[in-house]
This record gives structure tokens, C-alpha cells and sequence, in this order.
């Protein structure tokens, strides 16, 4: 799920310990499927779609969403989670799903375009918002859809002490950065109410998922 480099290589290396381990979280399951069902209510999903999954990590949403498109392409900077997802890919004997090392930020294009991008929790990782939306605006066809699940602002519990990520995201200022990067239309709902201890006290956590169409 890491995808920013400098600021991100402890977290990627984190990332690679967590792997083999990712998928047996059930708190992570439950996520990911809230916010696979919140992109298919708010997003138009058709079987002739192809999908990138930025920050795909083990592809949990991805493969989530598989049989509502028509391929989908998992990309993360994280060795061992592209290494689990290339594993479950070729469990599932999938031709149309693939798994890439992939930073838009640091390097060219892809040549391929996709008709929806969709990424979760990982936004608040990338240490430059507006860079990142311009590149998925740039990745994607016309019409293309942007799907972006990540943190409400928040106080810096949810990560606790040494984060030095995104606290999380204001849906105005977001809205207004999507808008700037090129995309025609933007909506936020709320995909999932996280609940995590911190400090011994249950926390909420709202997850929104914002939906941008070119």
C-alpha cells in the first residue's frame, strides 16, 4: 500500500514485513470490502472496464471488484505485497489481472490507459496531493473515473507518533485539488466508519470515498 518514494522507504519496508501476514487481518478485510461495495454503488463499473489499483498492496479491493470489469492492473512500490498479489493472480489463473511496480510520481507513464482508477487508504502516504491527482488524471481514457478512499481529517491517532503522512483529508480542499487537476465532476460519500483503539479508548475513524469523472 505504499506508493510515495523518500519520505515513504520506512513505510515500504514496513510494508514488505507486513505482506505475507496483510490478507489474514480481518479489521483489513472488513475495509476493503466497505470500500469495494462503496465504488461499486457510486461508481459505474461495466465489464468492458479496465482498472488500475494504485497502491494496490496485496490487491484486496482489487480482486473485491474483478468480476465487475474487465481487467484490472494492481500497482504498489512494495516487493513483498506485489509478491503476494502475483501470487493470488496466478492462484486465481486470471489472464486479465497483473501485478506492477509502479510510481506515478517518479516515473514515465504507463503507455496503457485505464477507464477507472481506484485507490484506498493510500493517498494519505503520497507526499504530494496535487502531483499524484494530475498523474491519475493523466493515466486515465475519456471518460475515466478517479475512485479515491482514504481518512477524514484527523488528529494523528490513527497512525500515531513518527507519522509523517497526511493526517488525513479535508473533502473541500480535496474536491478542490481534484477540480484543479482536471476532473470535470467531484462527489464524496462516507464509505466506512473505522473503530481502533488508541490509547486504550475505541476511536472513529470516517473513511470517505470520493468519485471524480474527466
Amino acid at each position: 500500500m505504499t506508493t510515495s518514494p523518500s519520505p515513504a522507504e520506512p513505510d515500504r519496508n514496513d510494508f514488505d514485513a507486513r505482506a505475507a501476514t496483510w490478507d489474514d487481518d480481518p479489521t483489513k478485510v472488513l475495509r476493503a470490502r466497505a470500500i469495494a461495495d462503496a465504488i461499486a454503488r457510486e461508481a459505474p463499473l461495466a465489464p468492458s472496464m479496465d482498472a488500475l489499483e494504485y497502491g494496490a498492496g496485496t490487491g484486496l479491493v482489487g480482486f473485491m471488484l474483478r468480476p465487475r470489469l474487465a481487467g484490472v492492473t494492481l500497482a504498489d512500490l512494495s516487493d513483498g505485497m506485489l509478491a503476494i498479489a502475483a501470487g493470488k493472480i496466478a492462484a486465481a489463473g486470471d489472464p486479465h489481472m497483473r501485478a506492477i511496480k509502479l510510481d506515478l510520481l517518479a516515473e514515465a507513464l504507463p503507455e496503457r490507459r485505464y477507464d477507472i482508477v481506484f485507490s484506498a487508504m493510500t493517498l494519505h502516504h503520497i507526499p504530494d496531493t496535487r502531483a499524484i491527482l494530475r498523474r491519475f488524471r493523466d493515466v486515465l481514457r475519456e471518460p475515466g473515473f478517479l475512485c479515491i478512499a482514504d481518512l477524514d481529517t484527523e488528529d494523528g491517532s490513527f497512525h500515531g507518533e513518527g507519522f509523517d503522512g497526511h493526517l488525513g483529508f479535508d473533502r473541500t480542499v480535496l474536491a478542490a485539488m481534484a477540480r484543479d487537476a482536471g476532473f470535470a465532476s467531484v462527489r464524496f460519500v462516507t464509505a466506512y466508519e473505522m473503530k481502533k483503539d488508541v490509547a486504550g479508548v475505541e476511536r472513529t475513524f470516517p473513511i470517505f470515498l470520493m468519485v471524480a469523472k474527466t
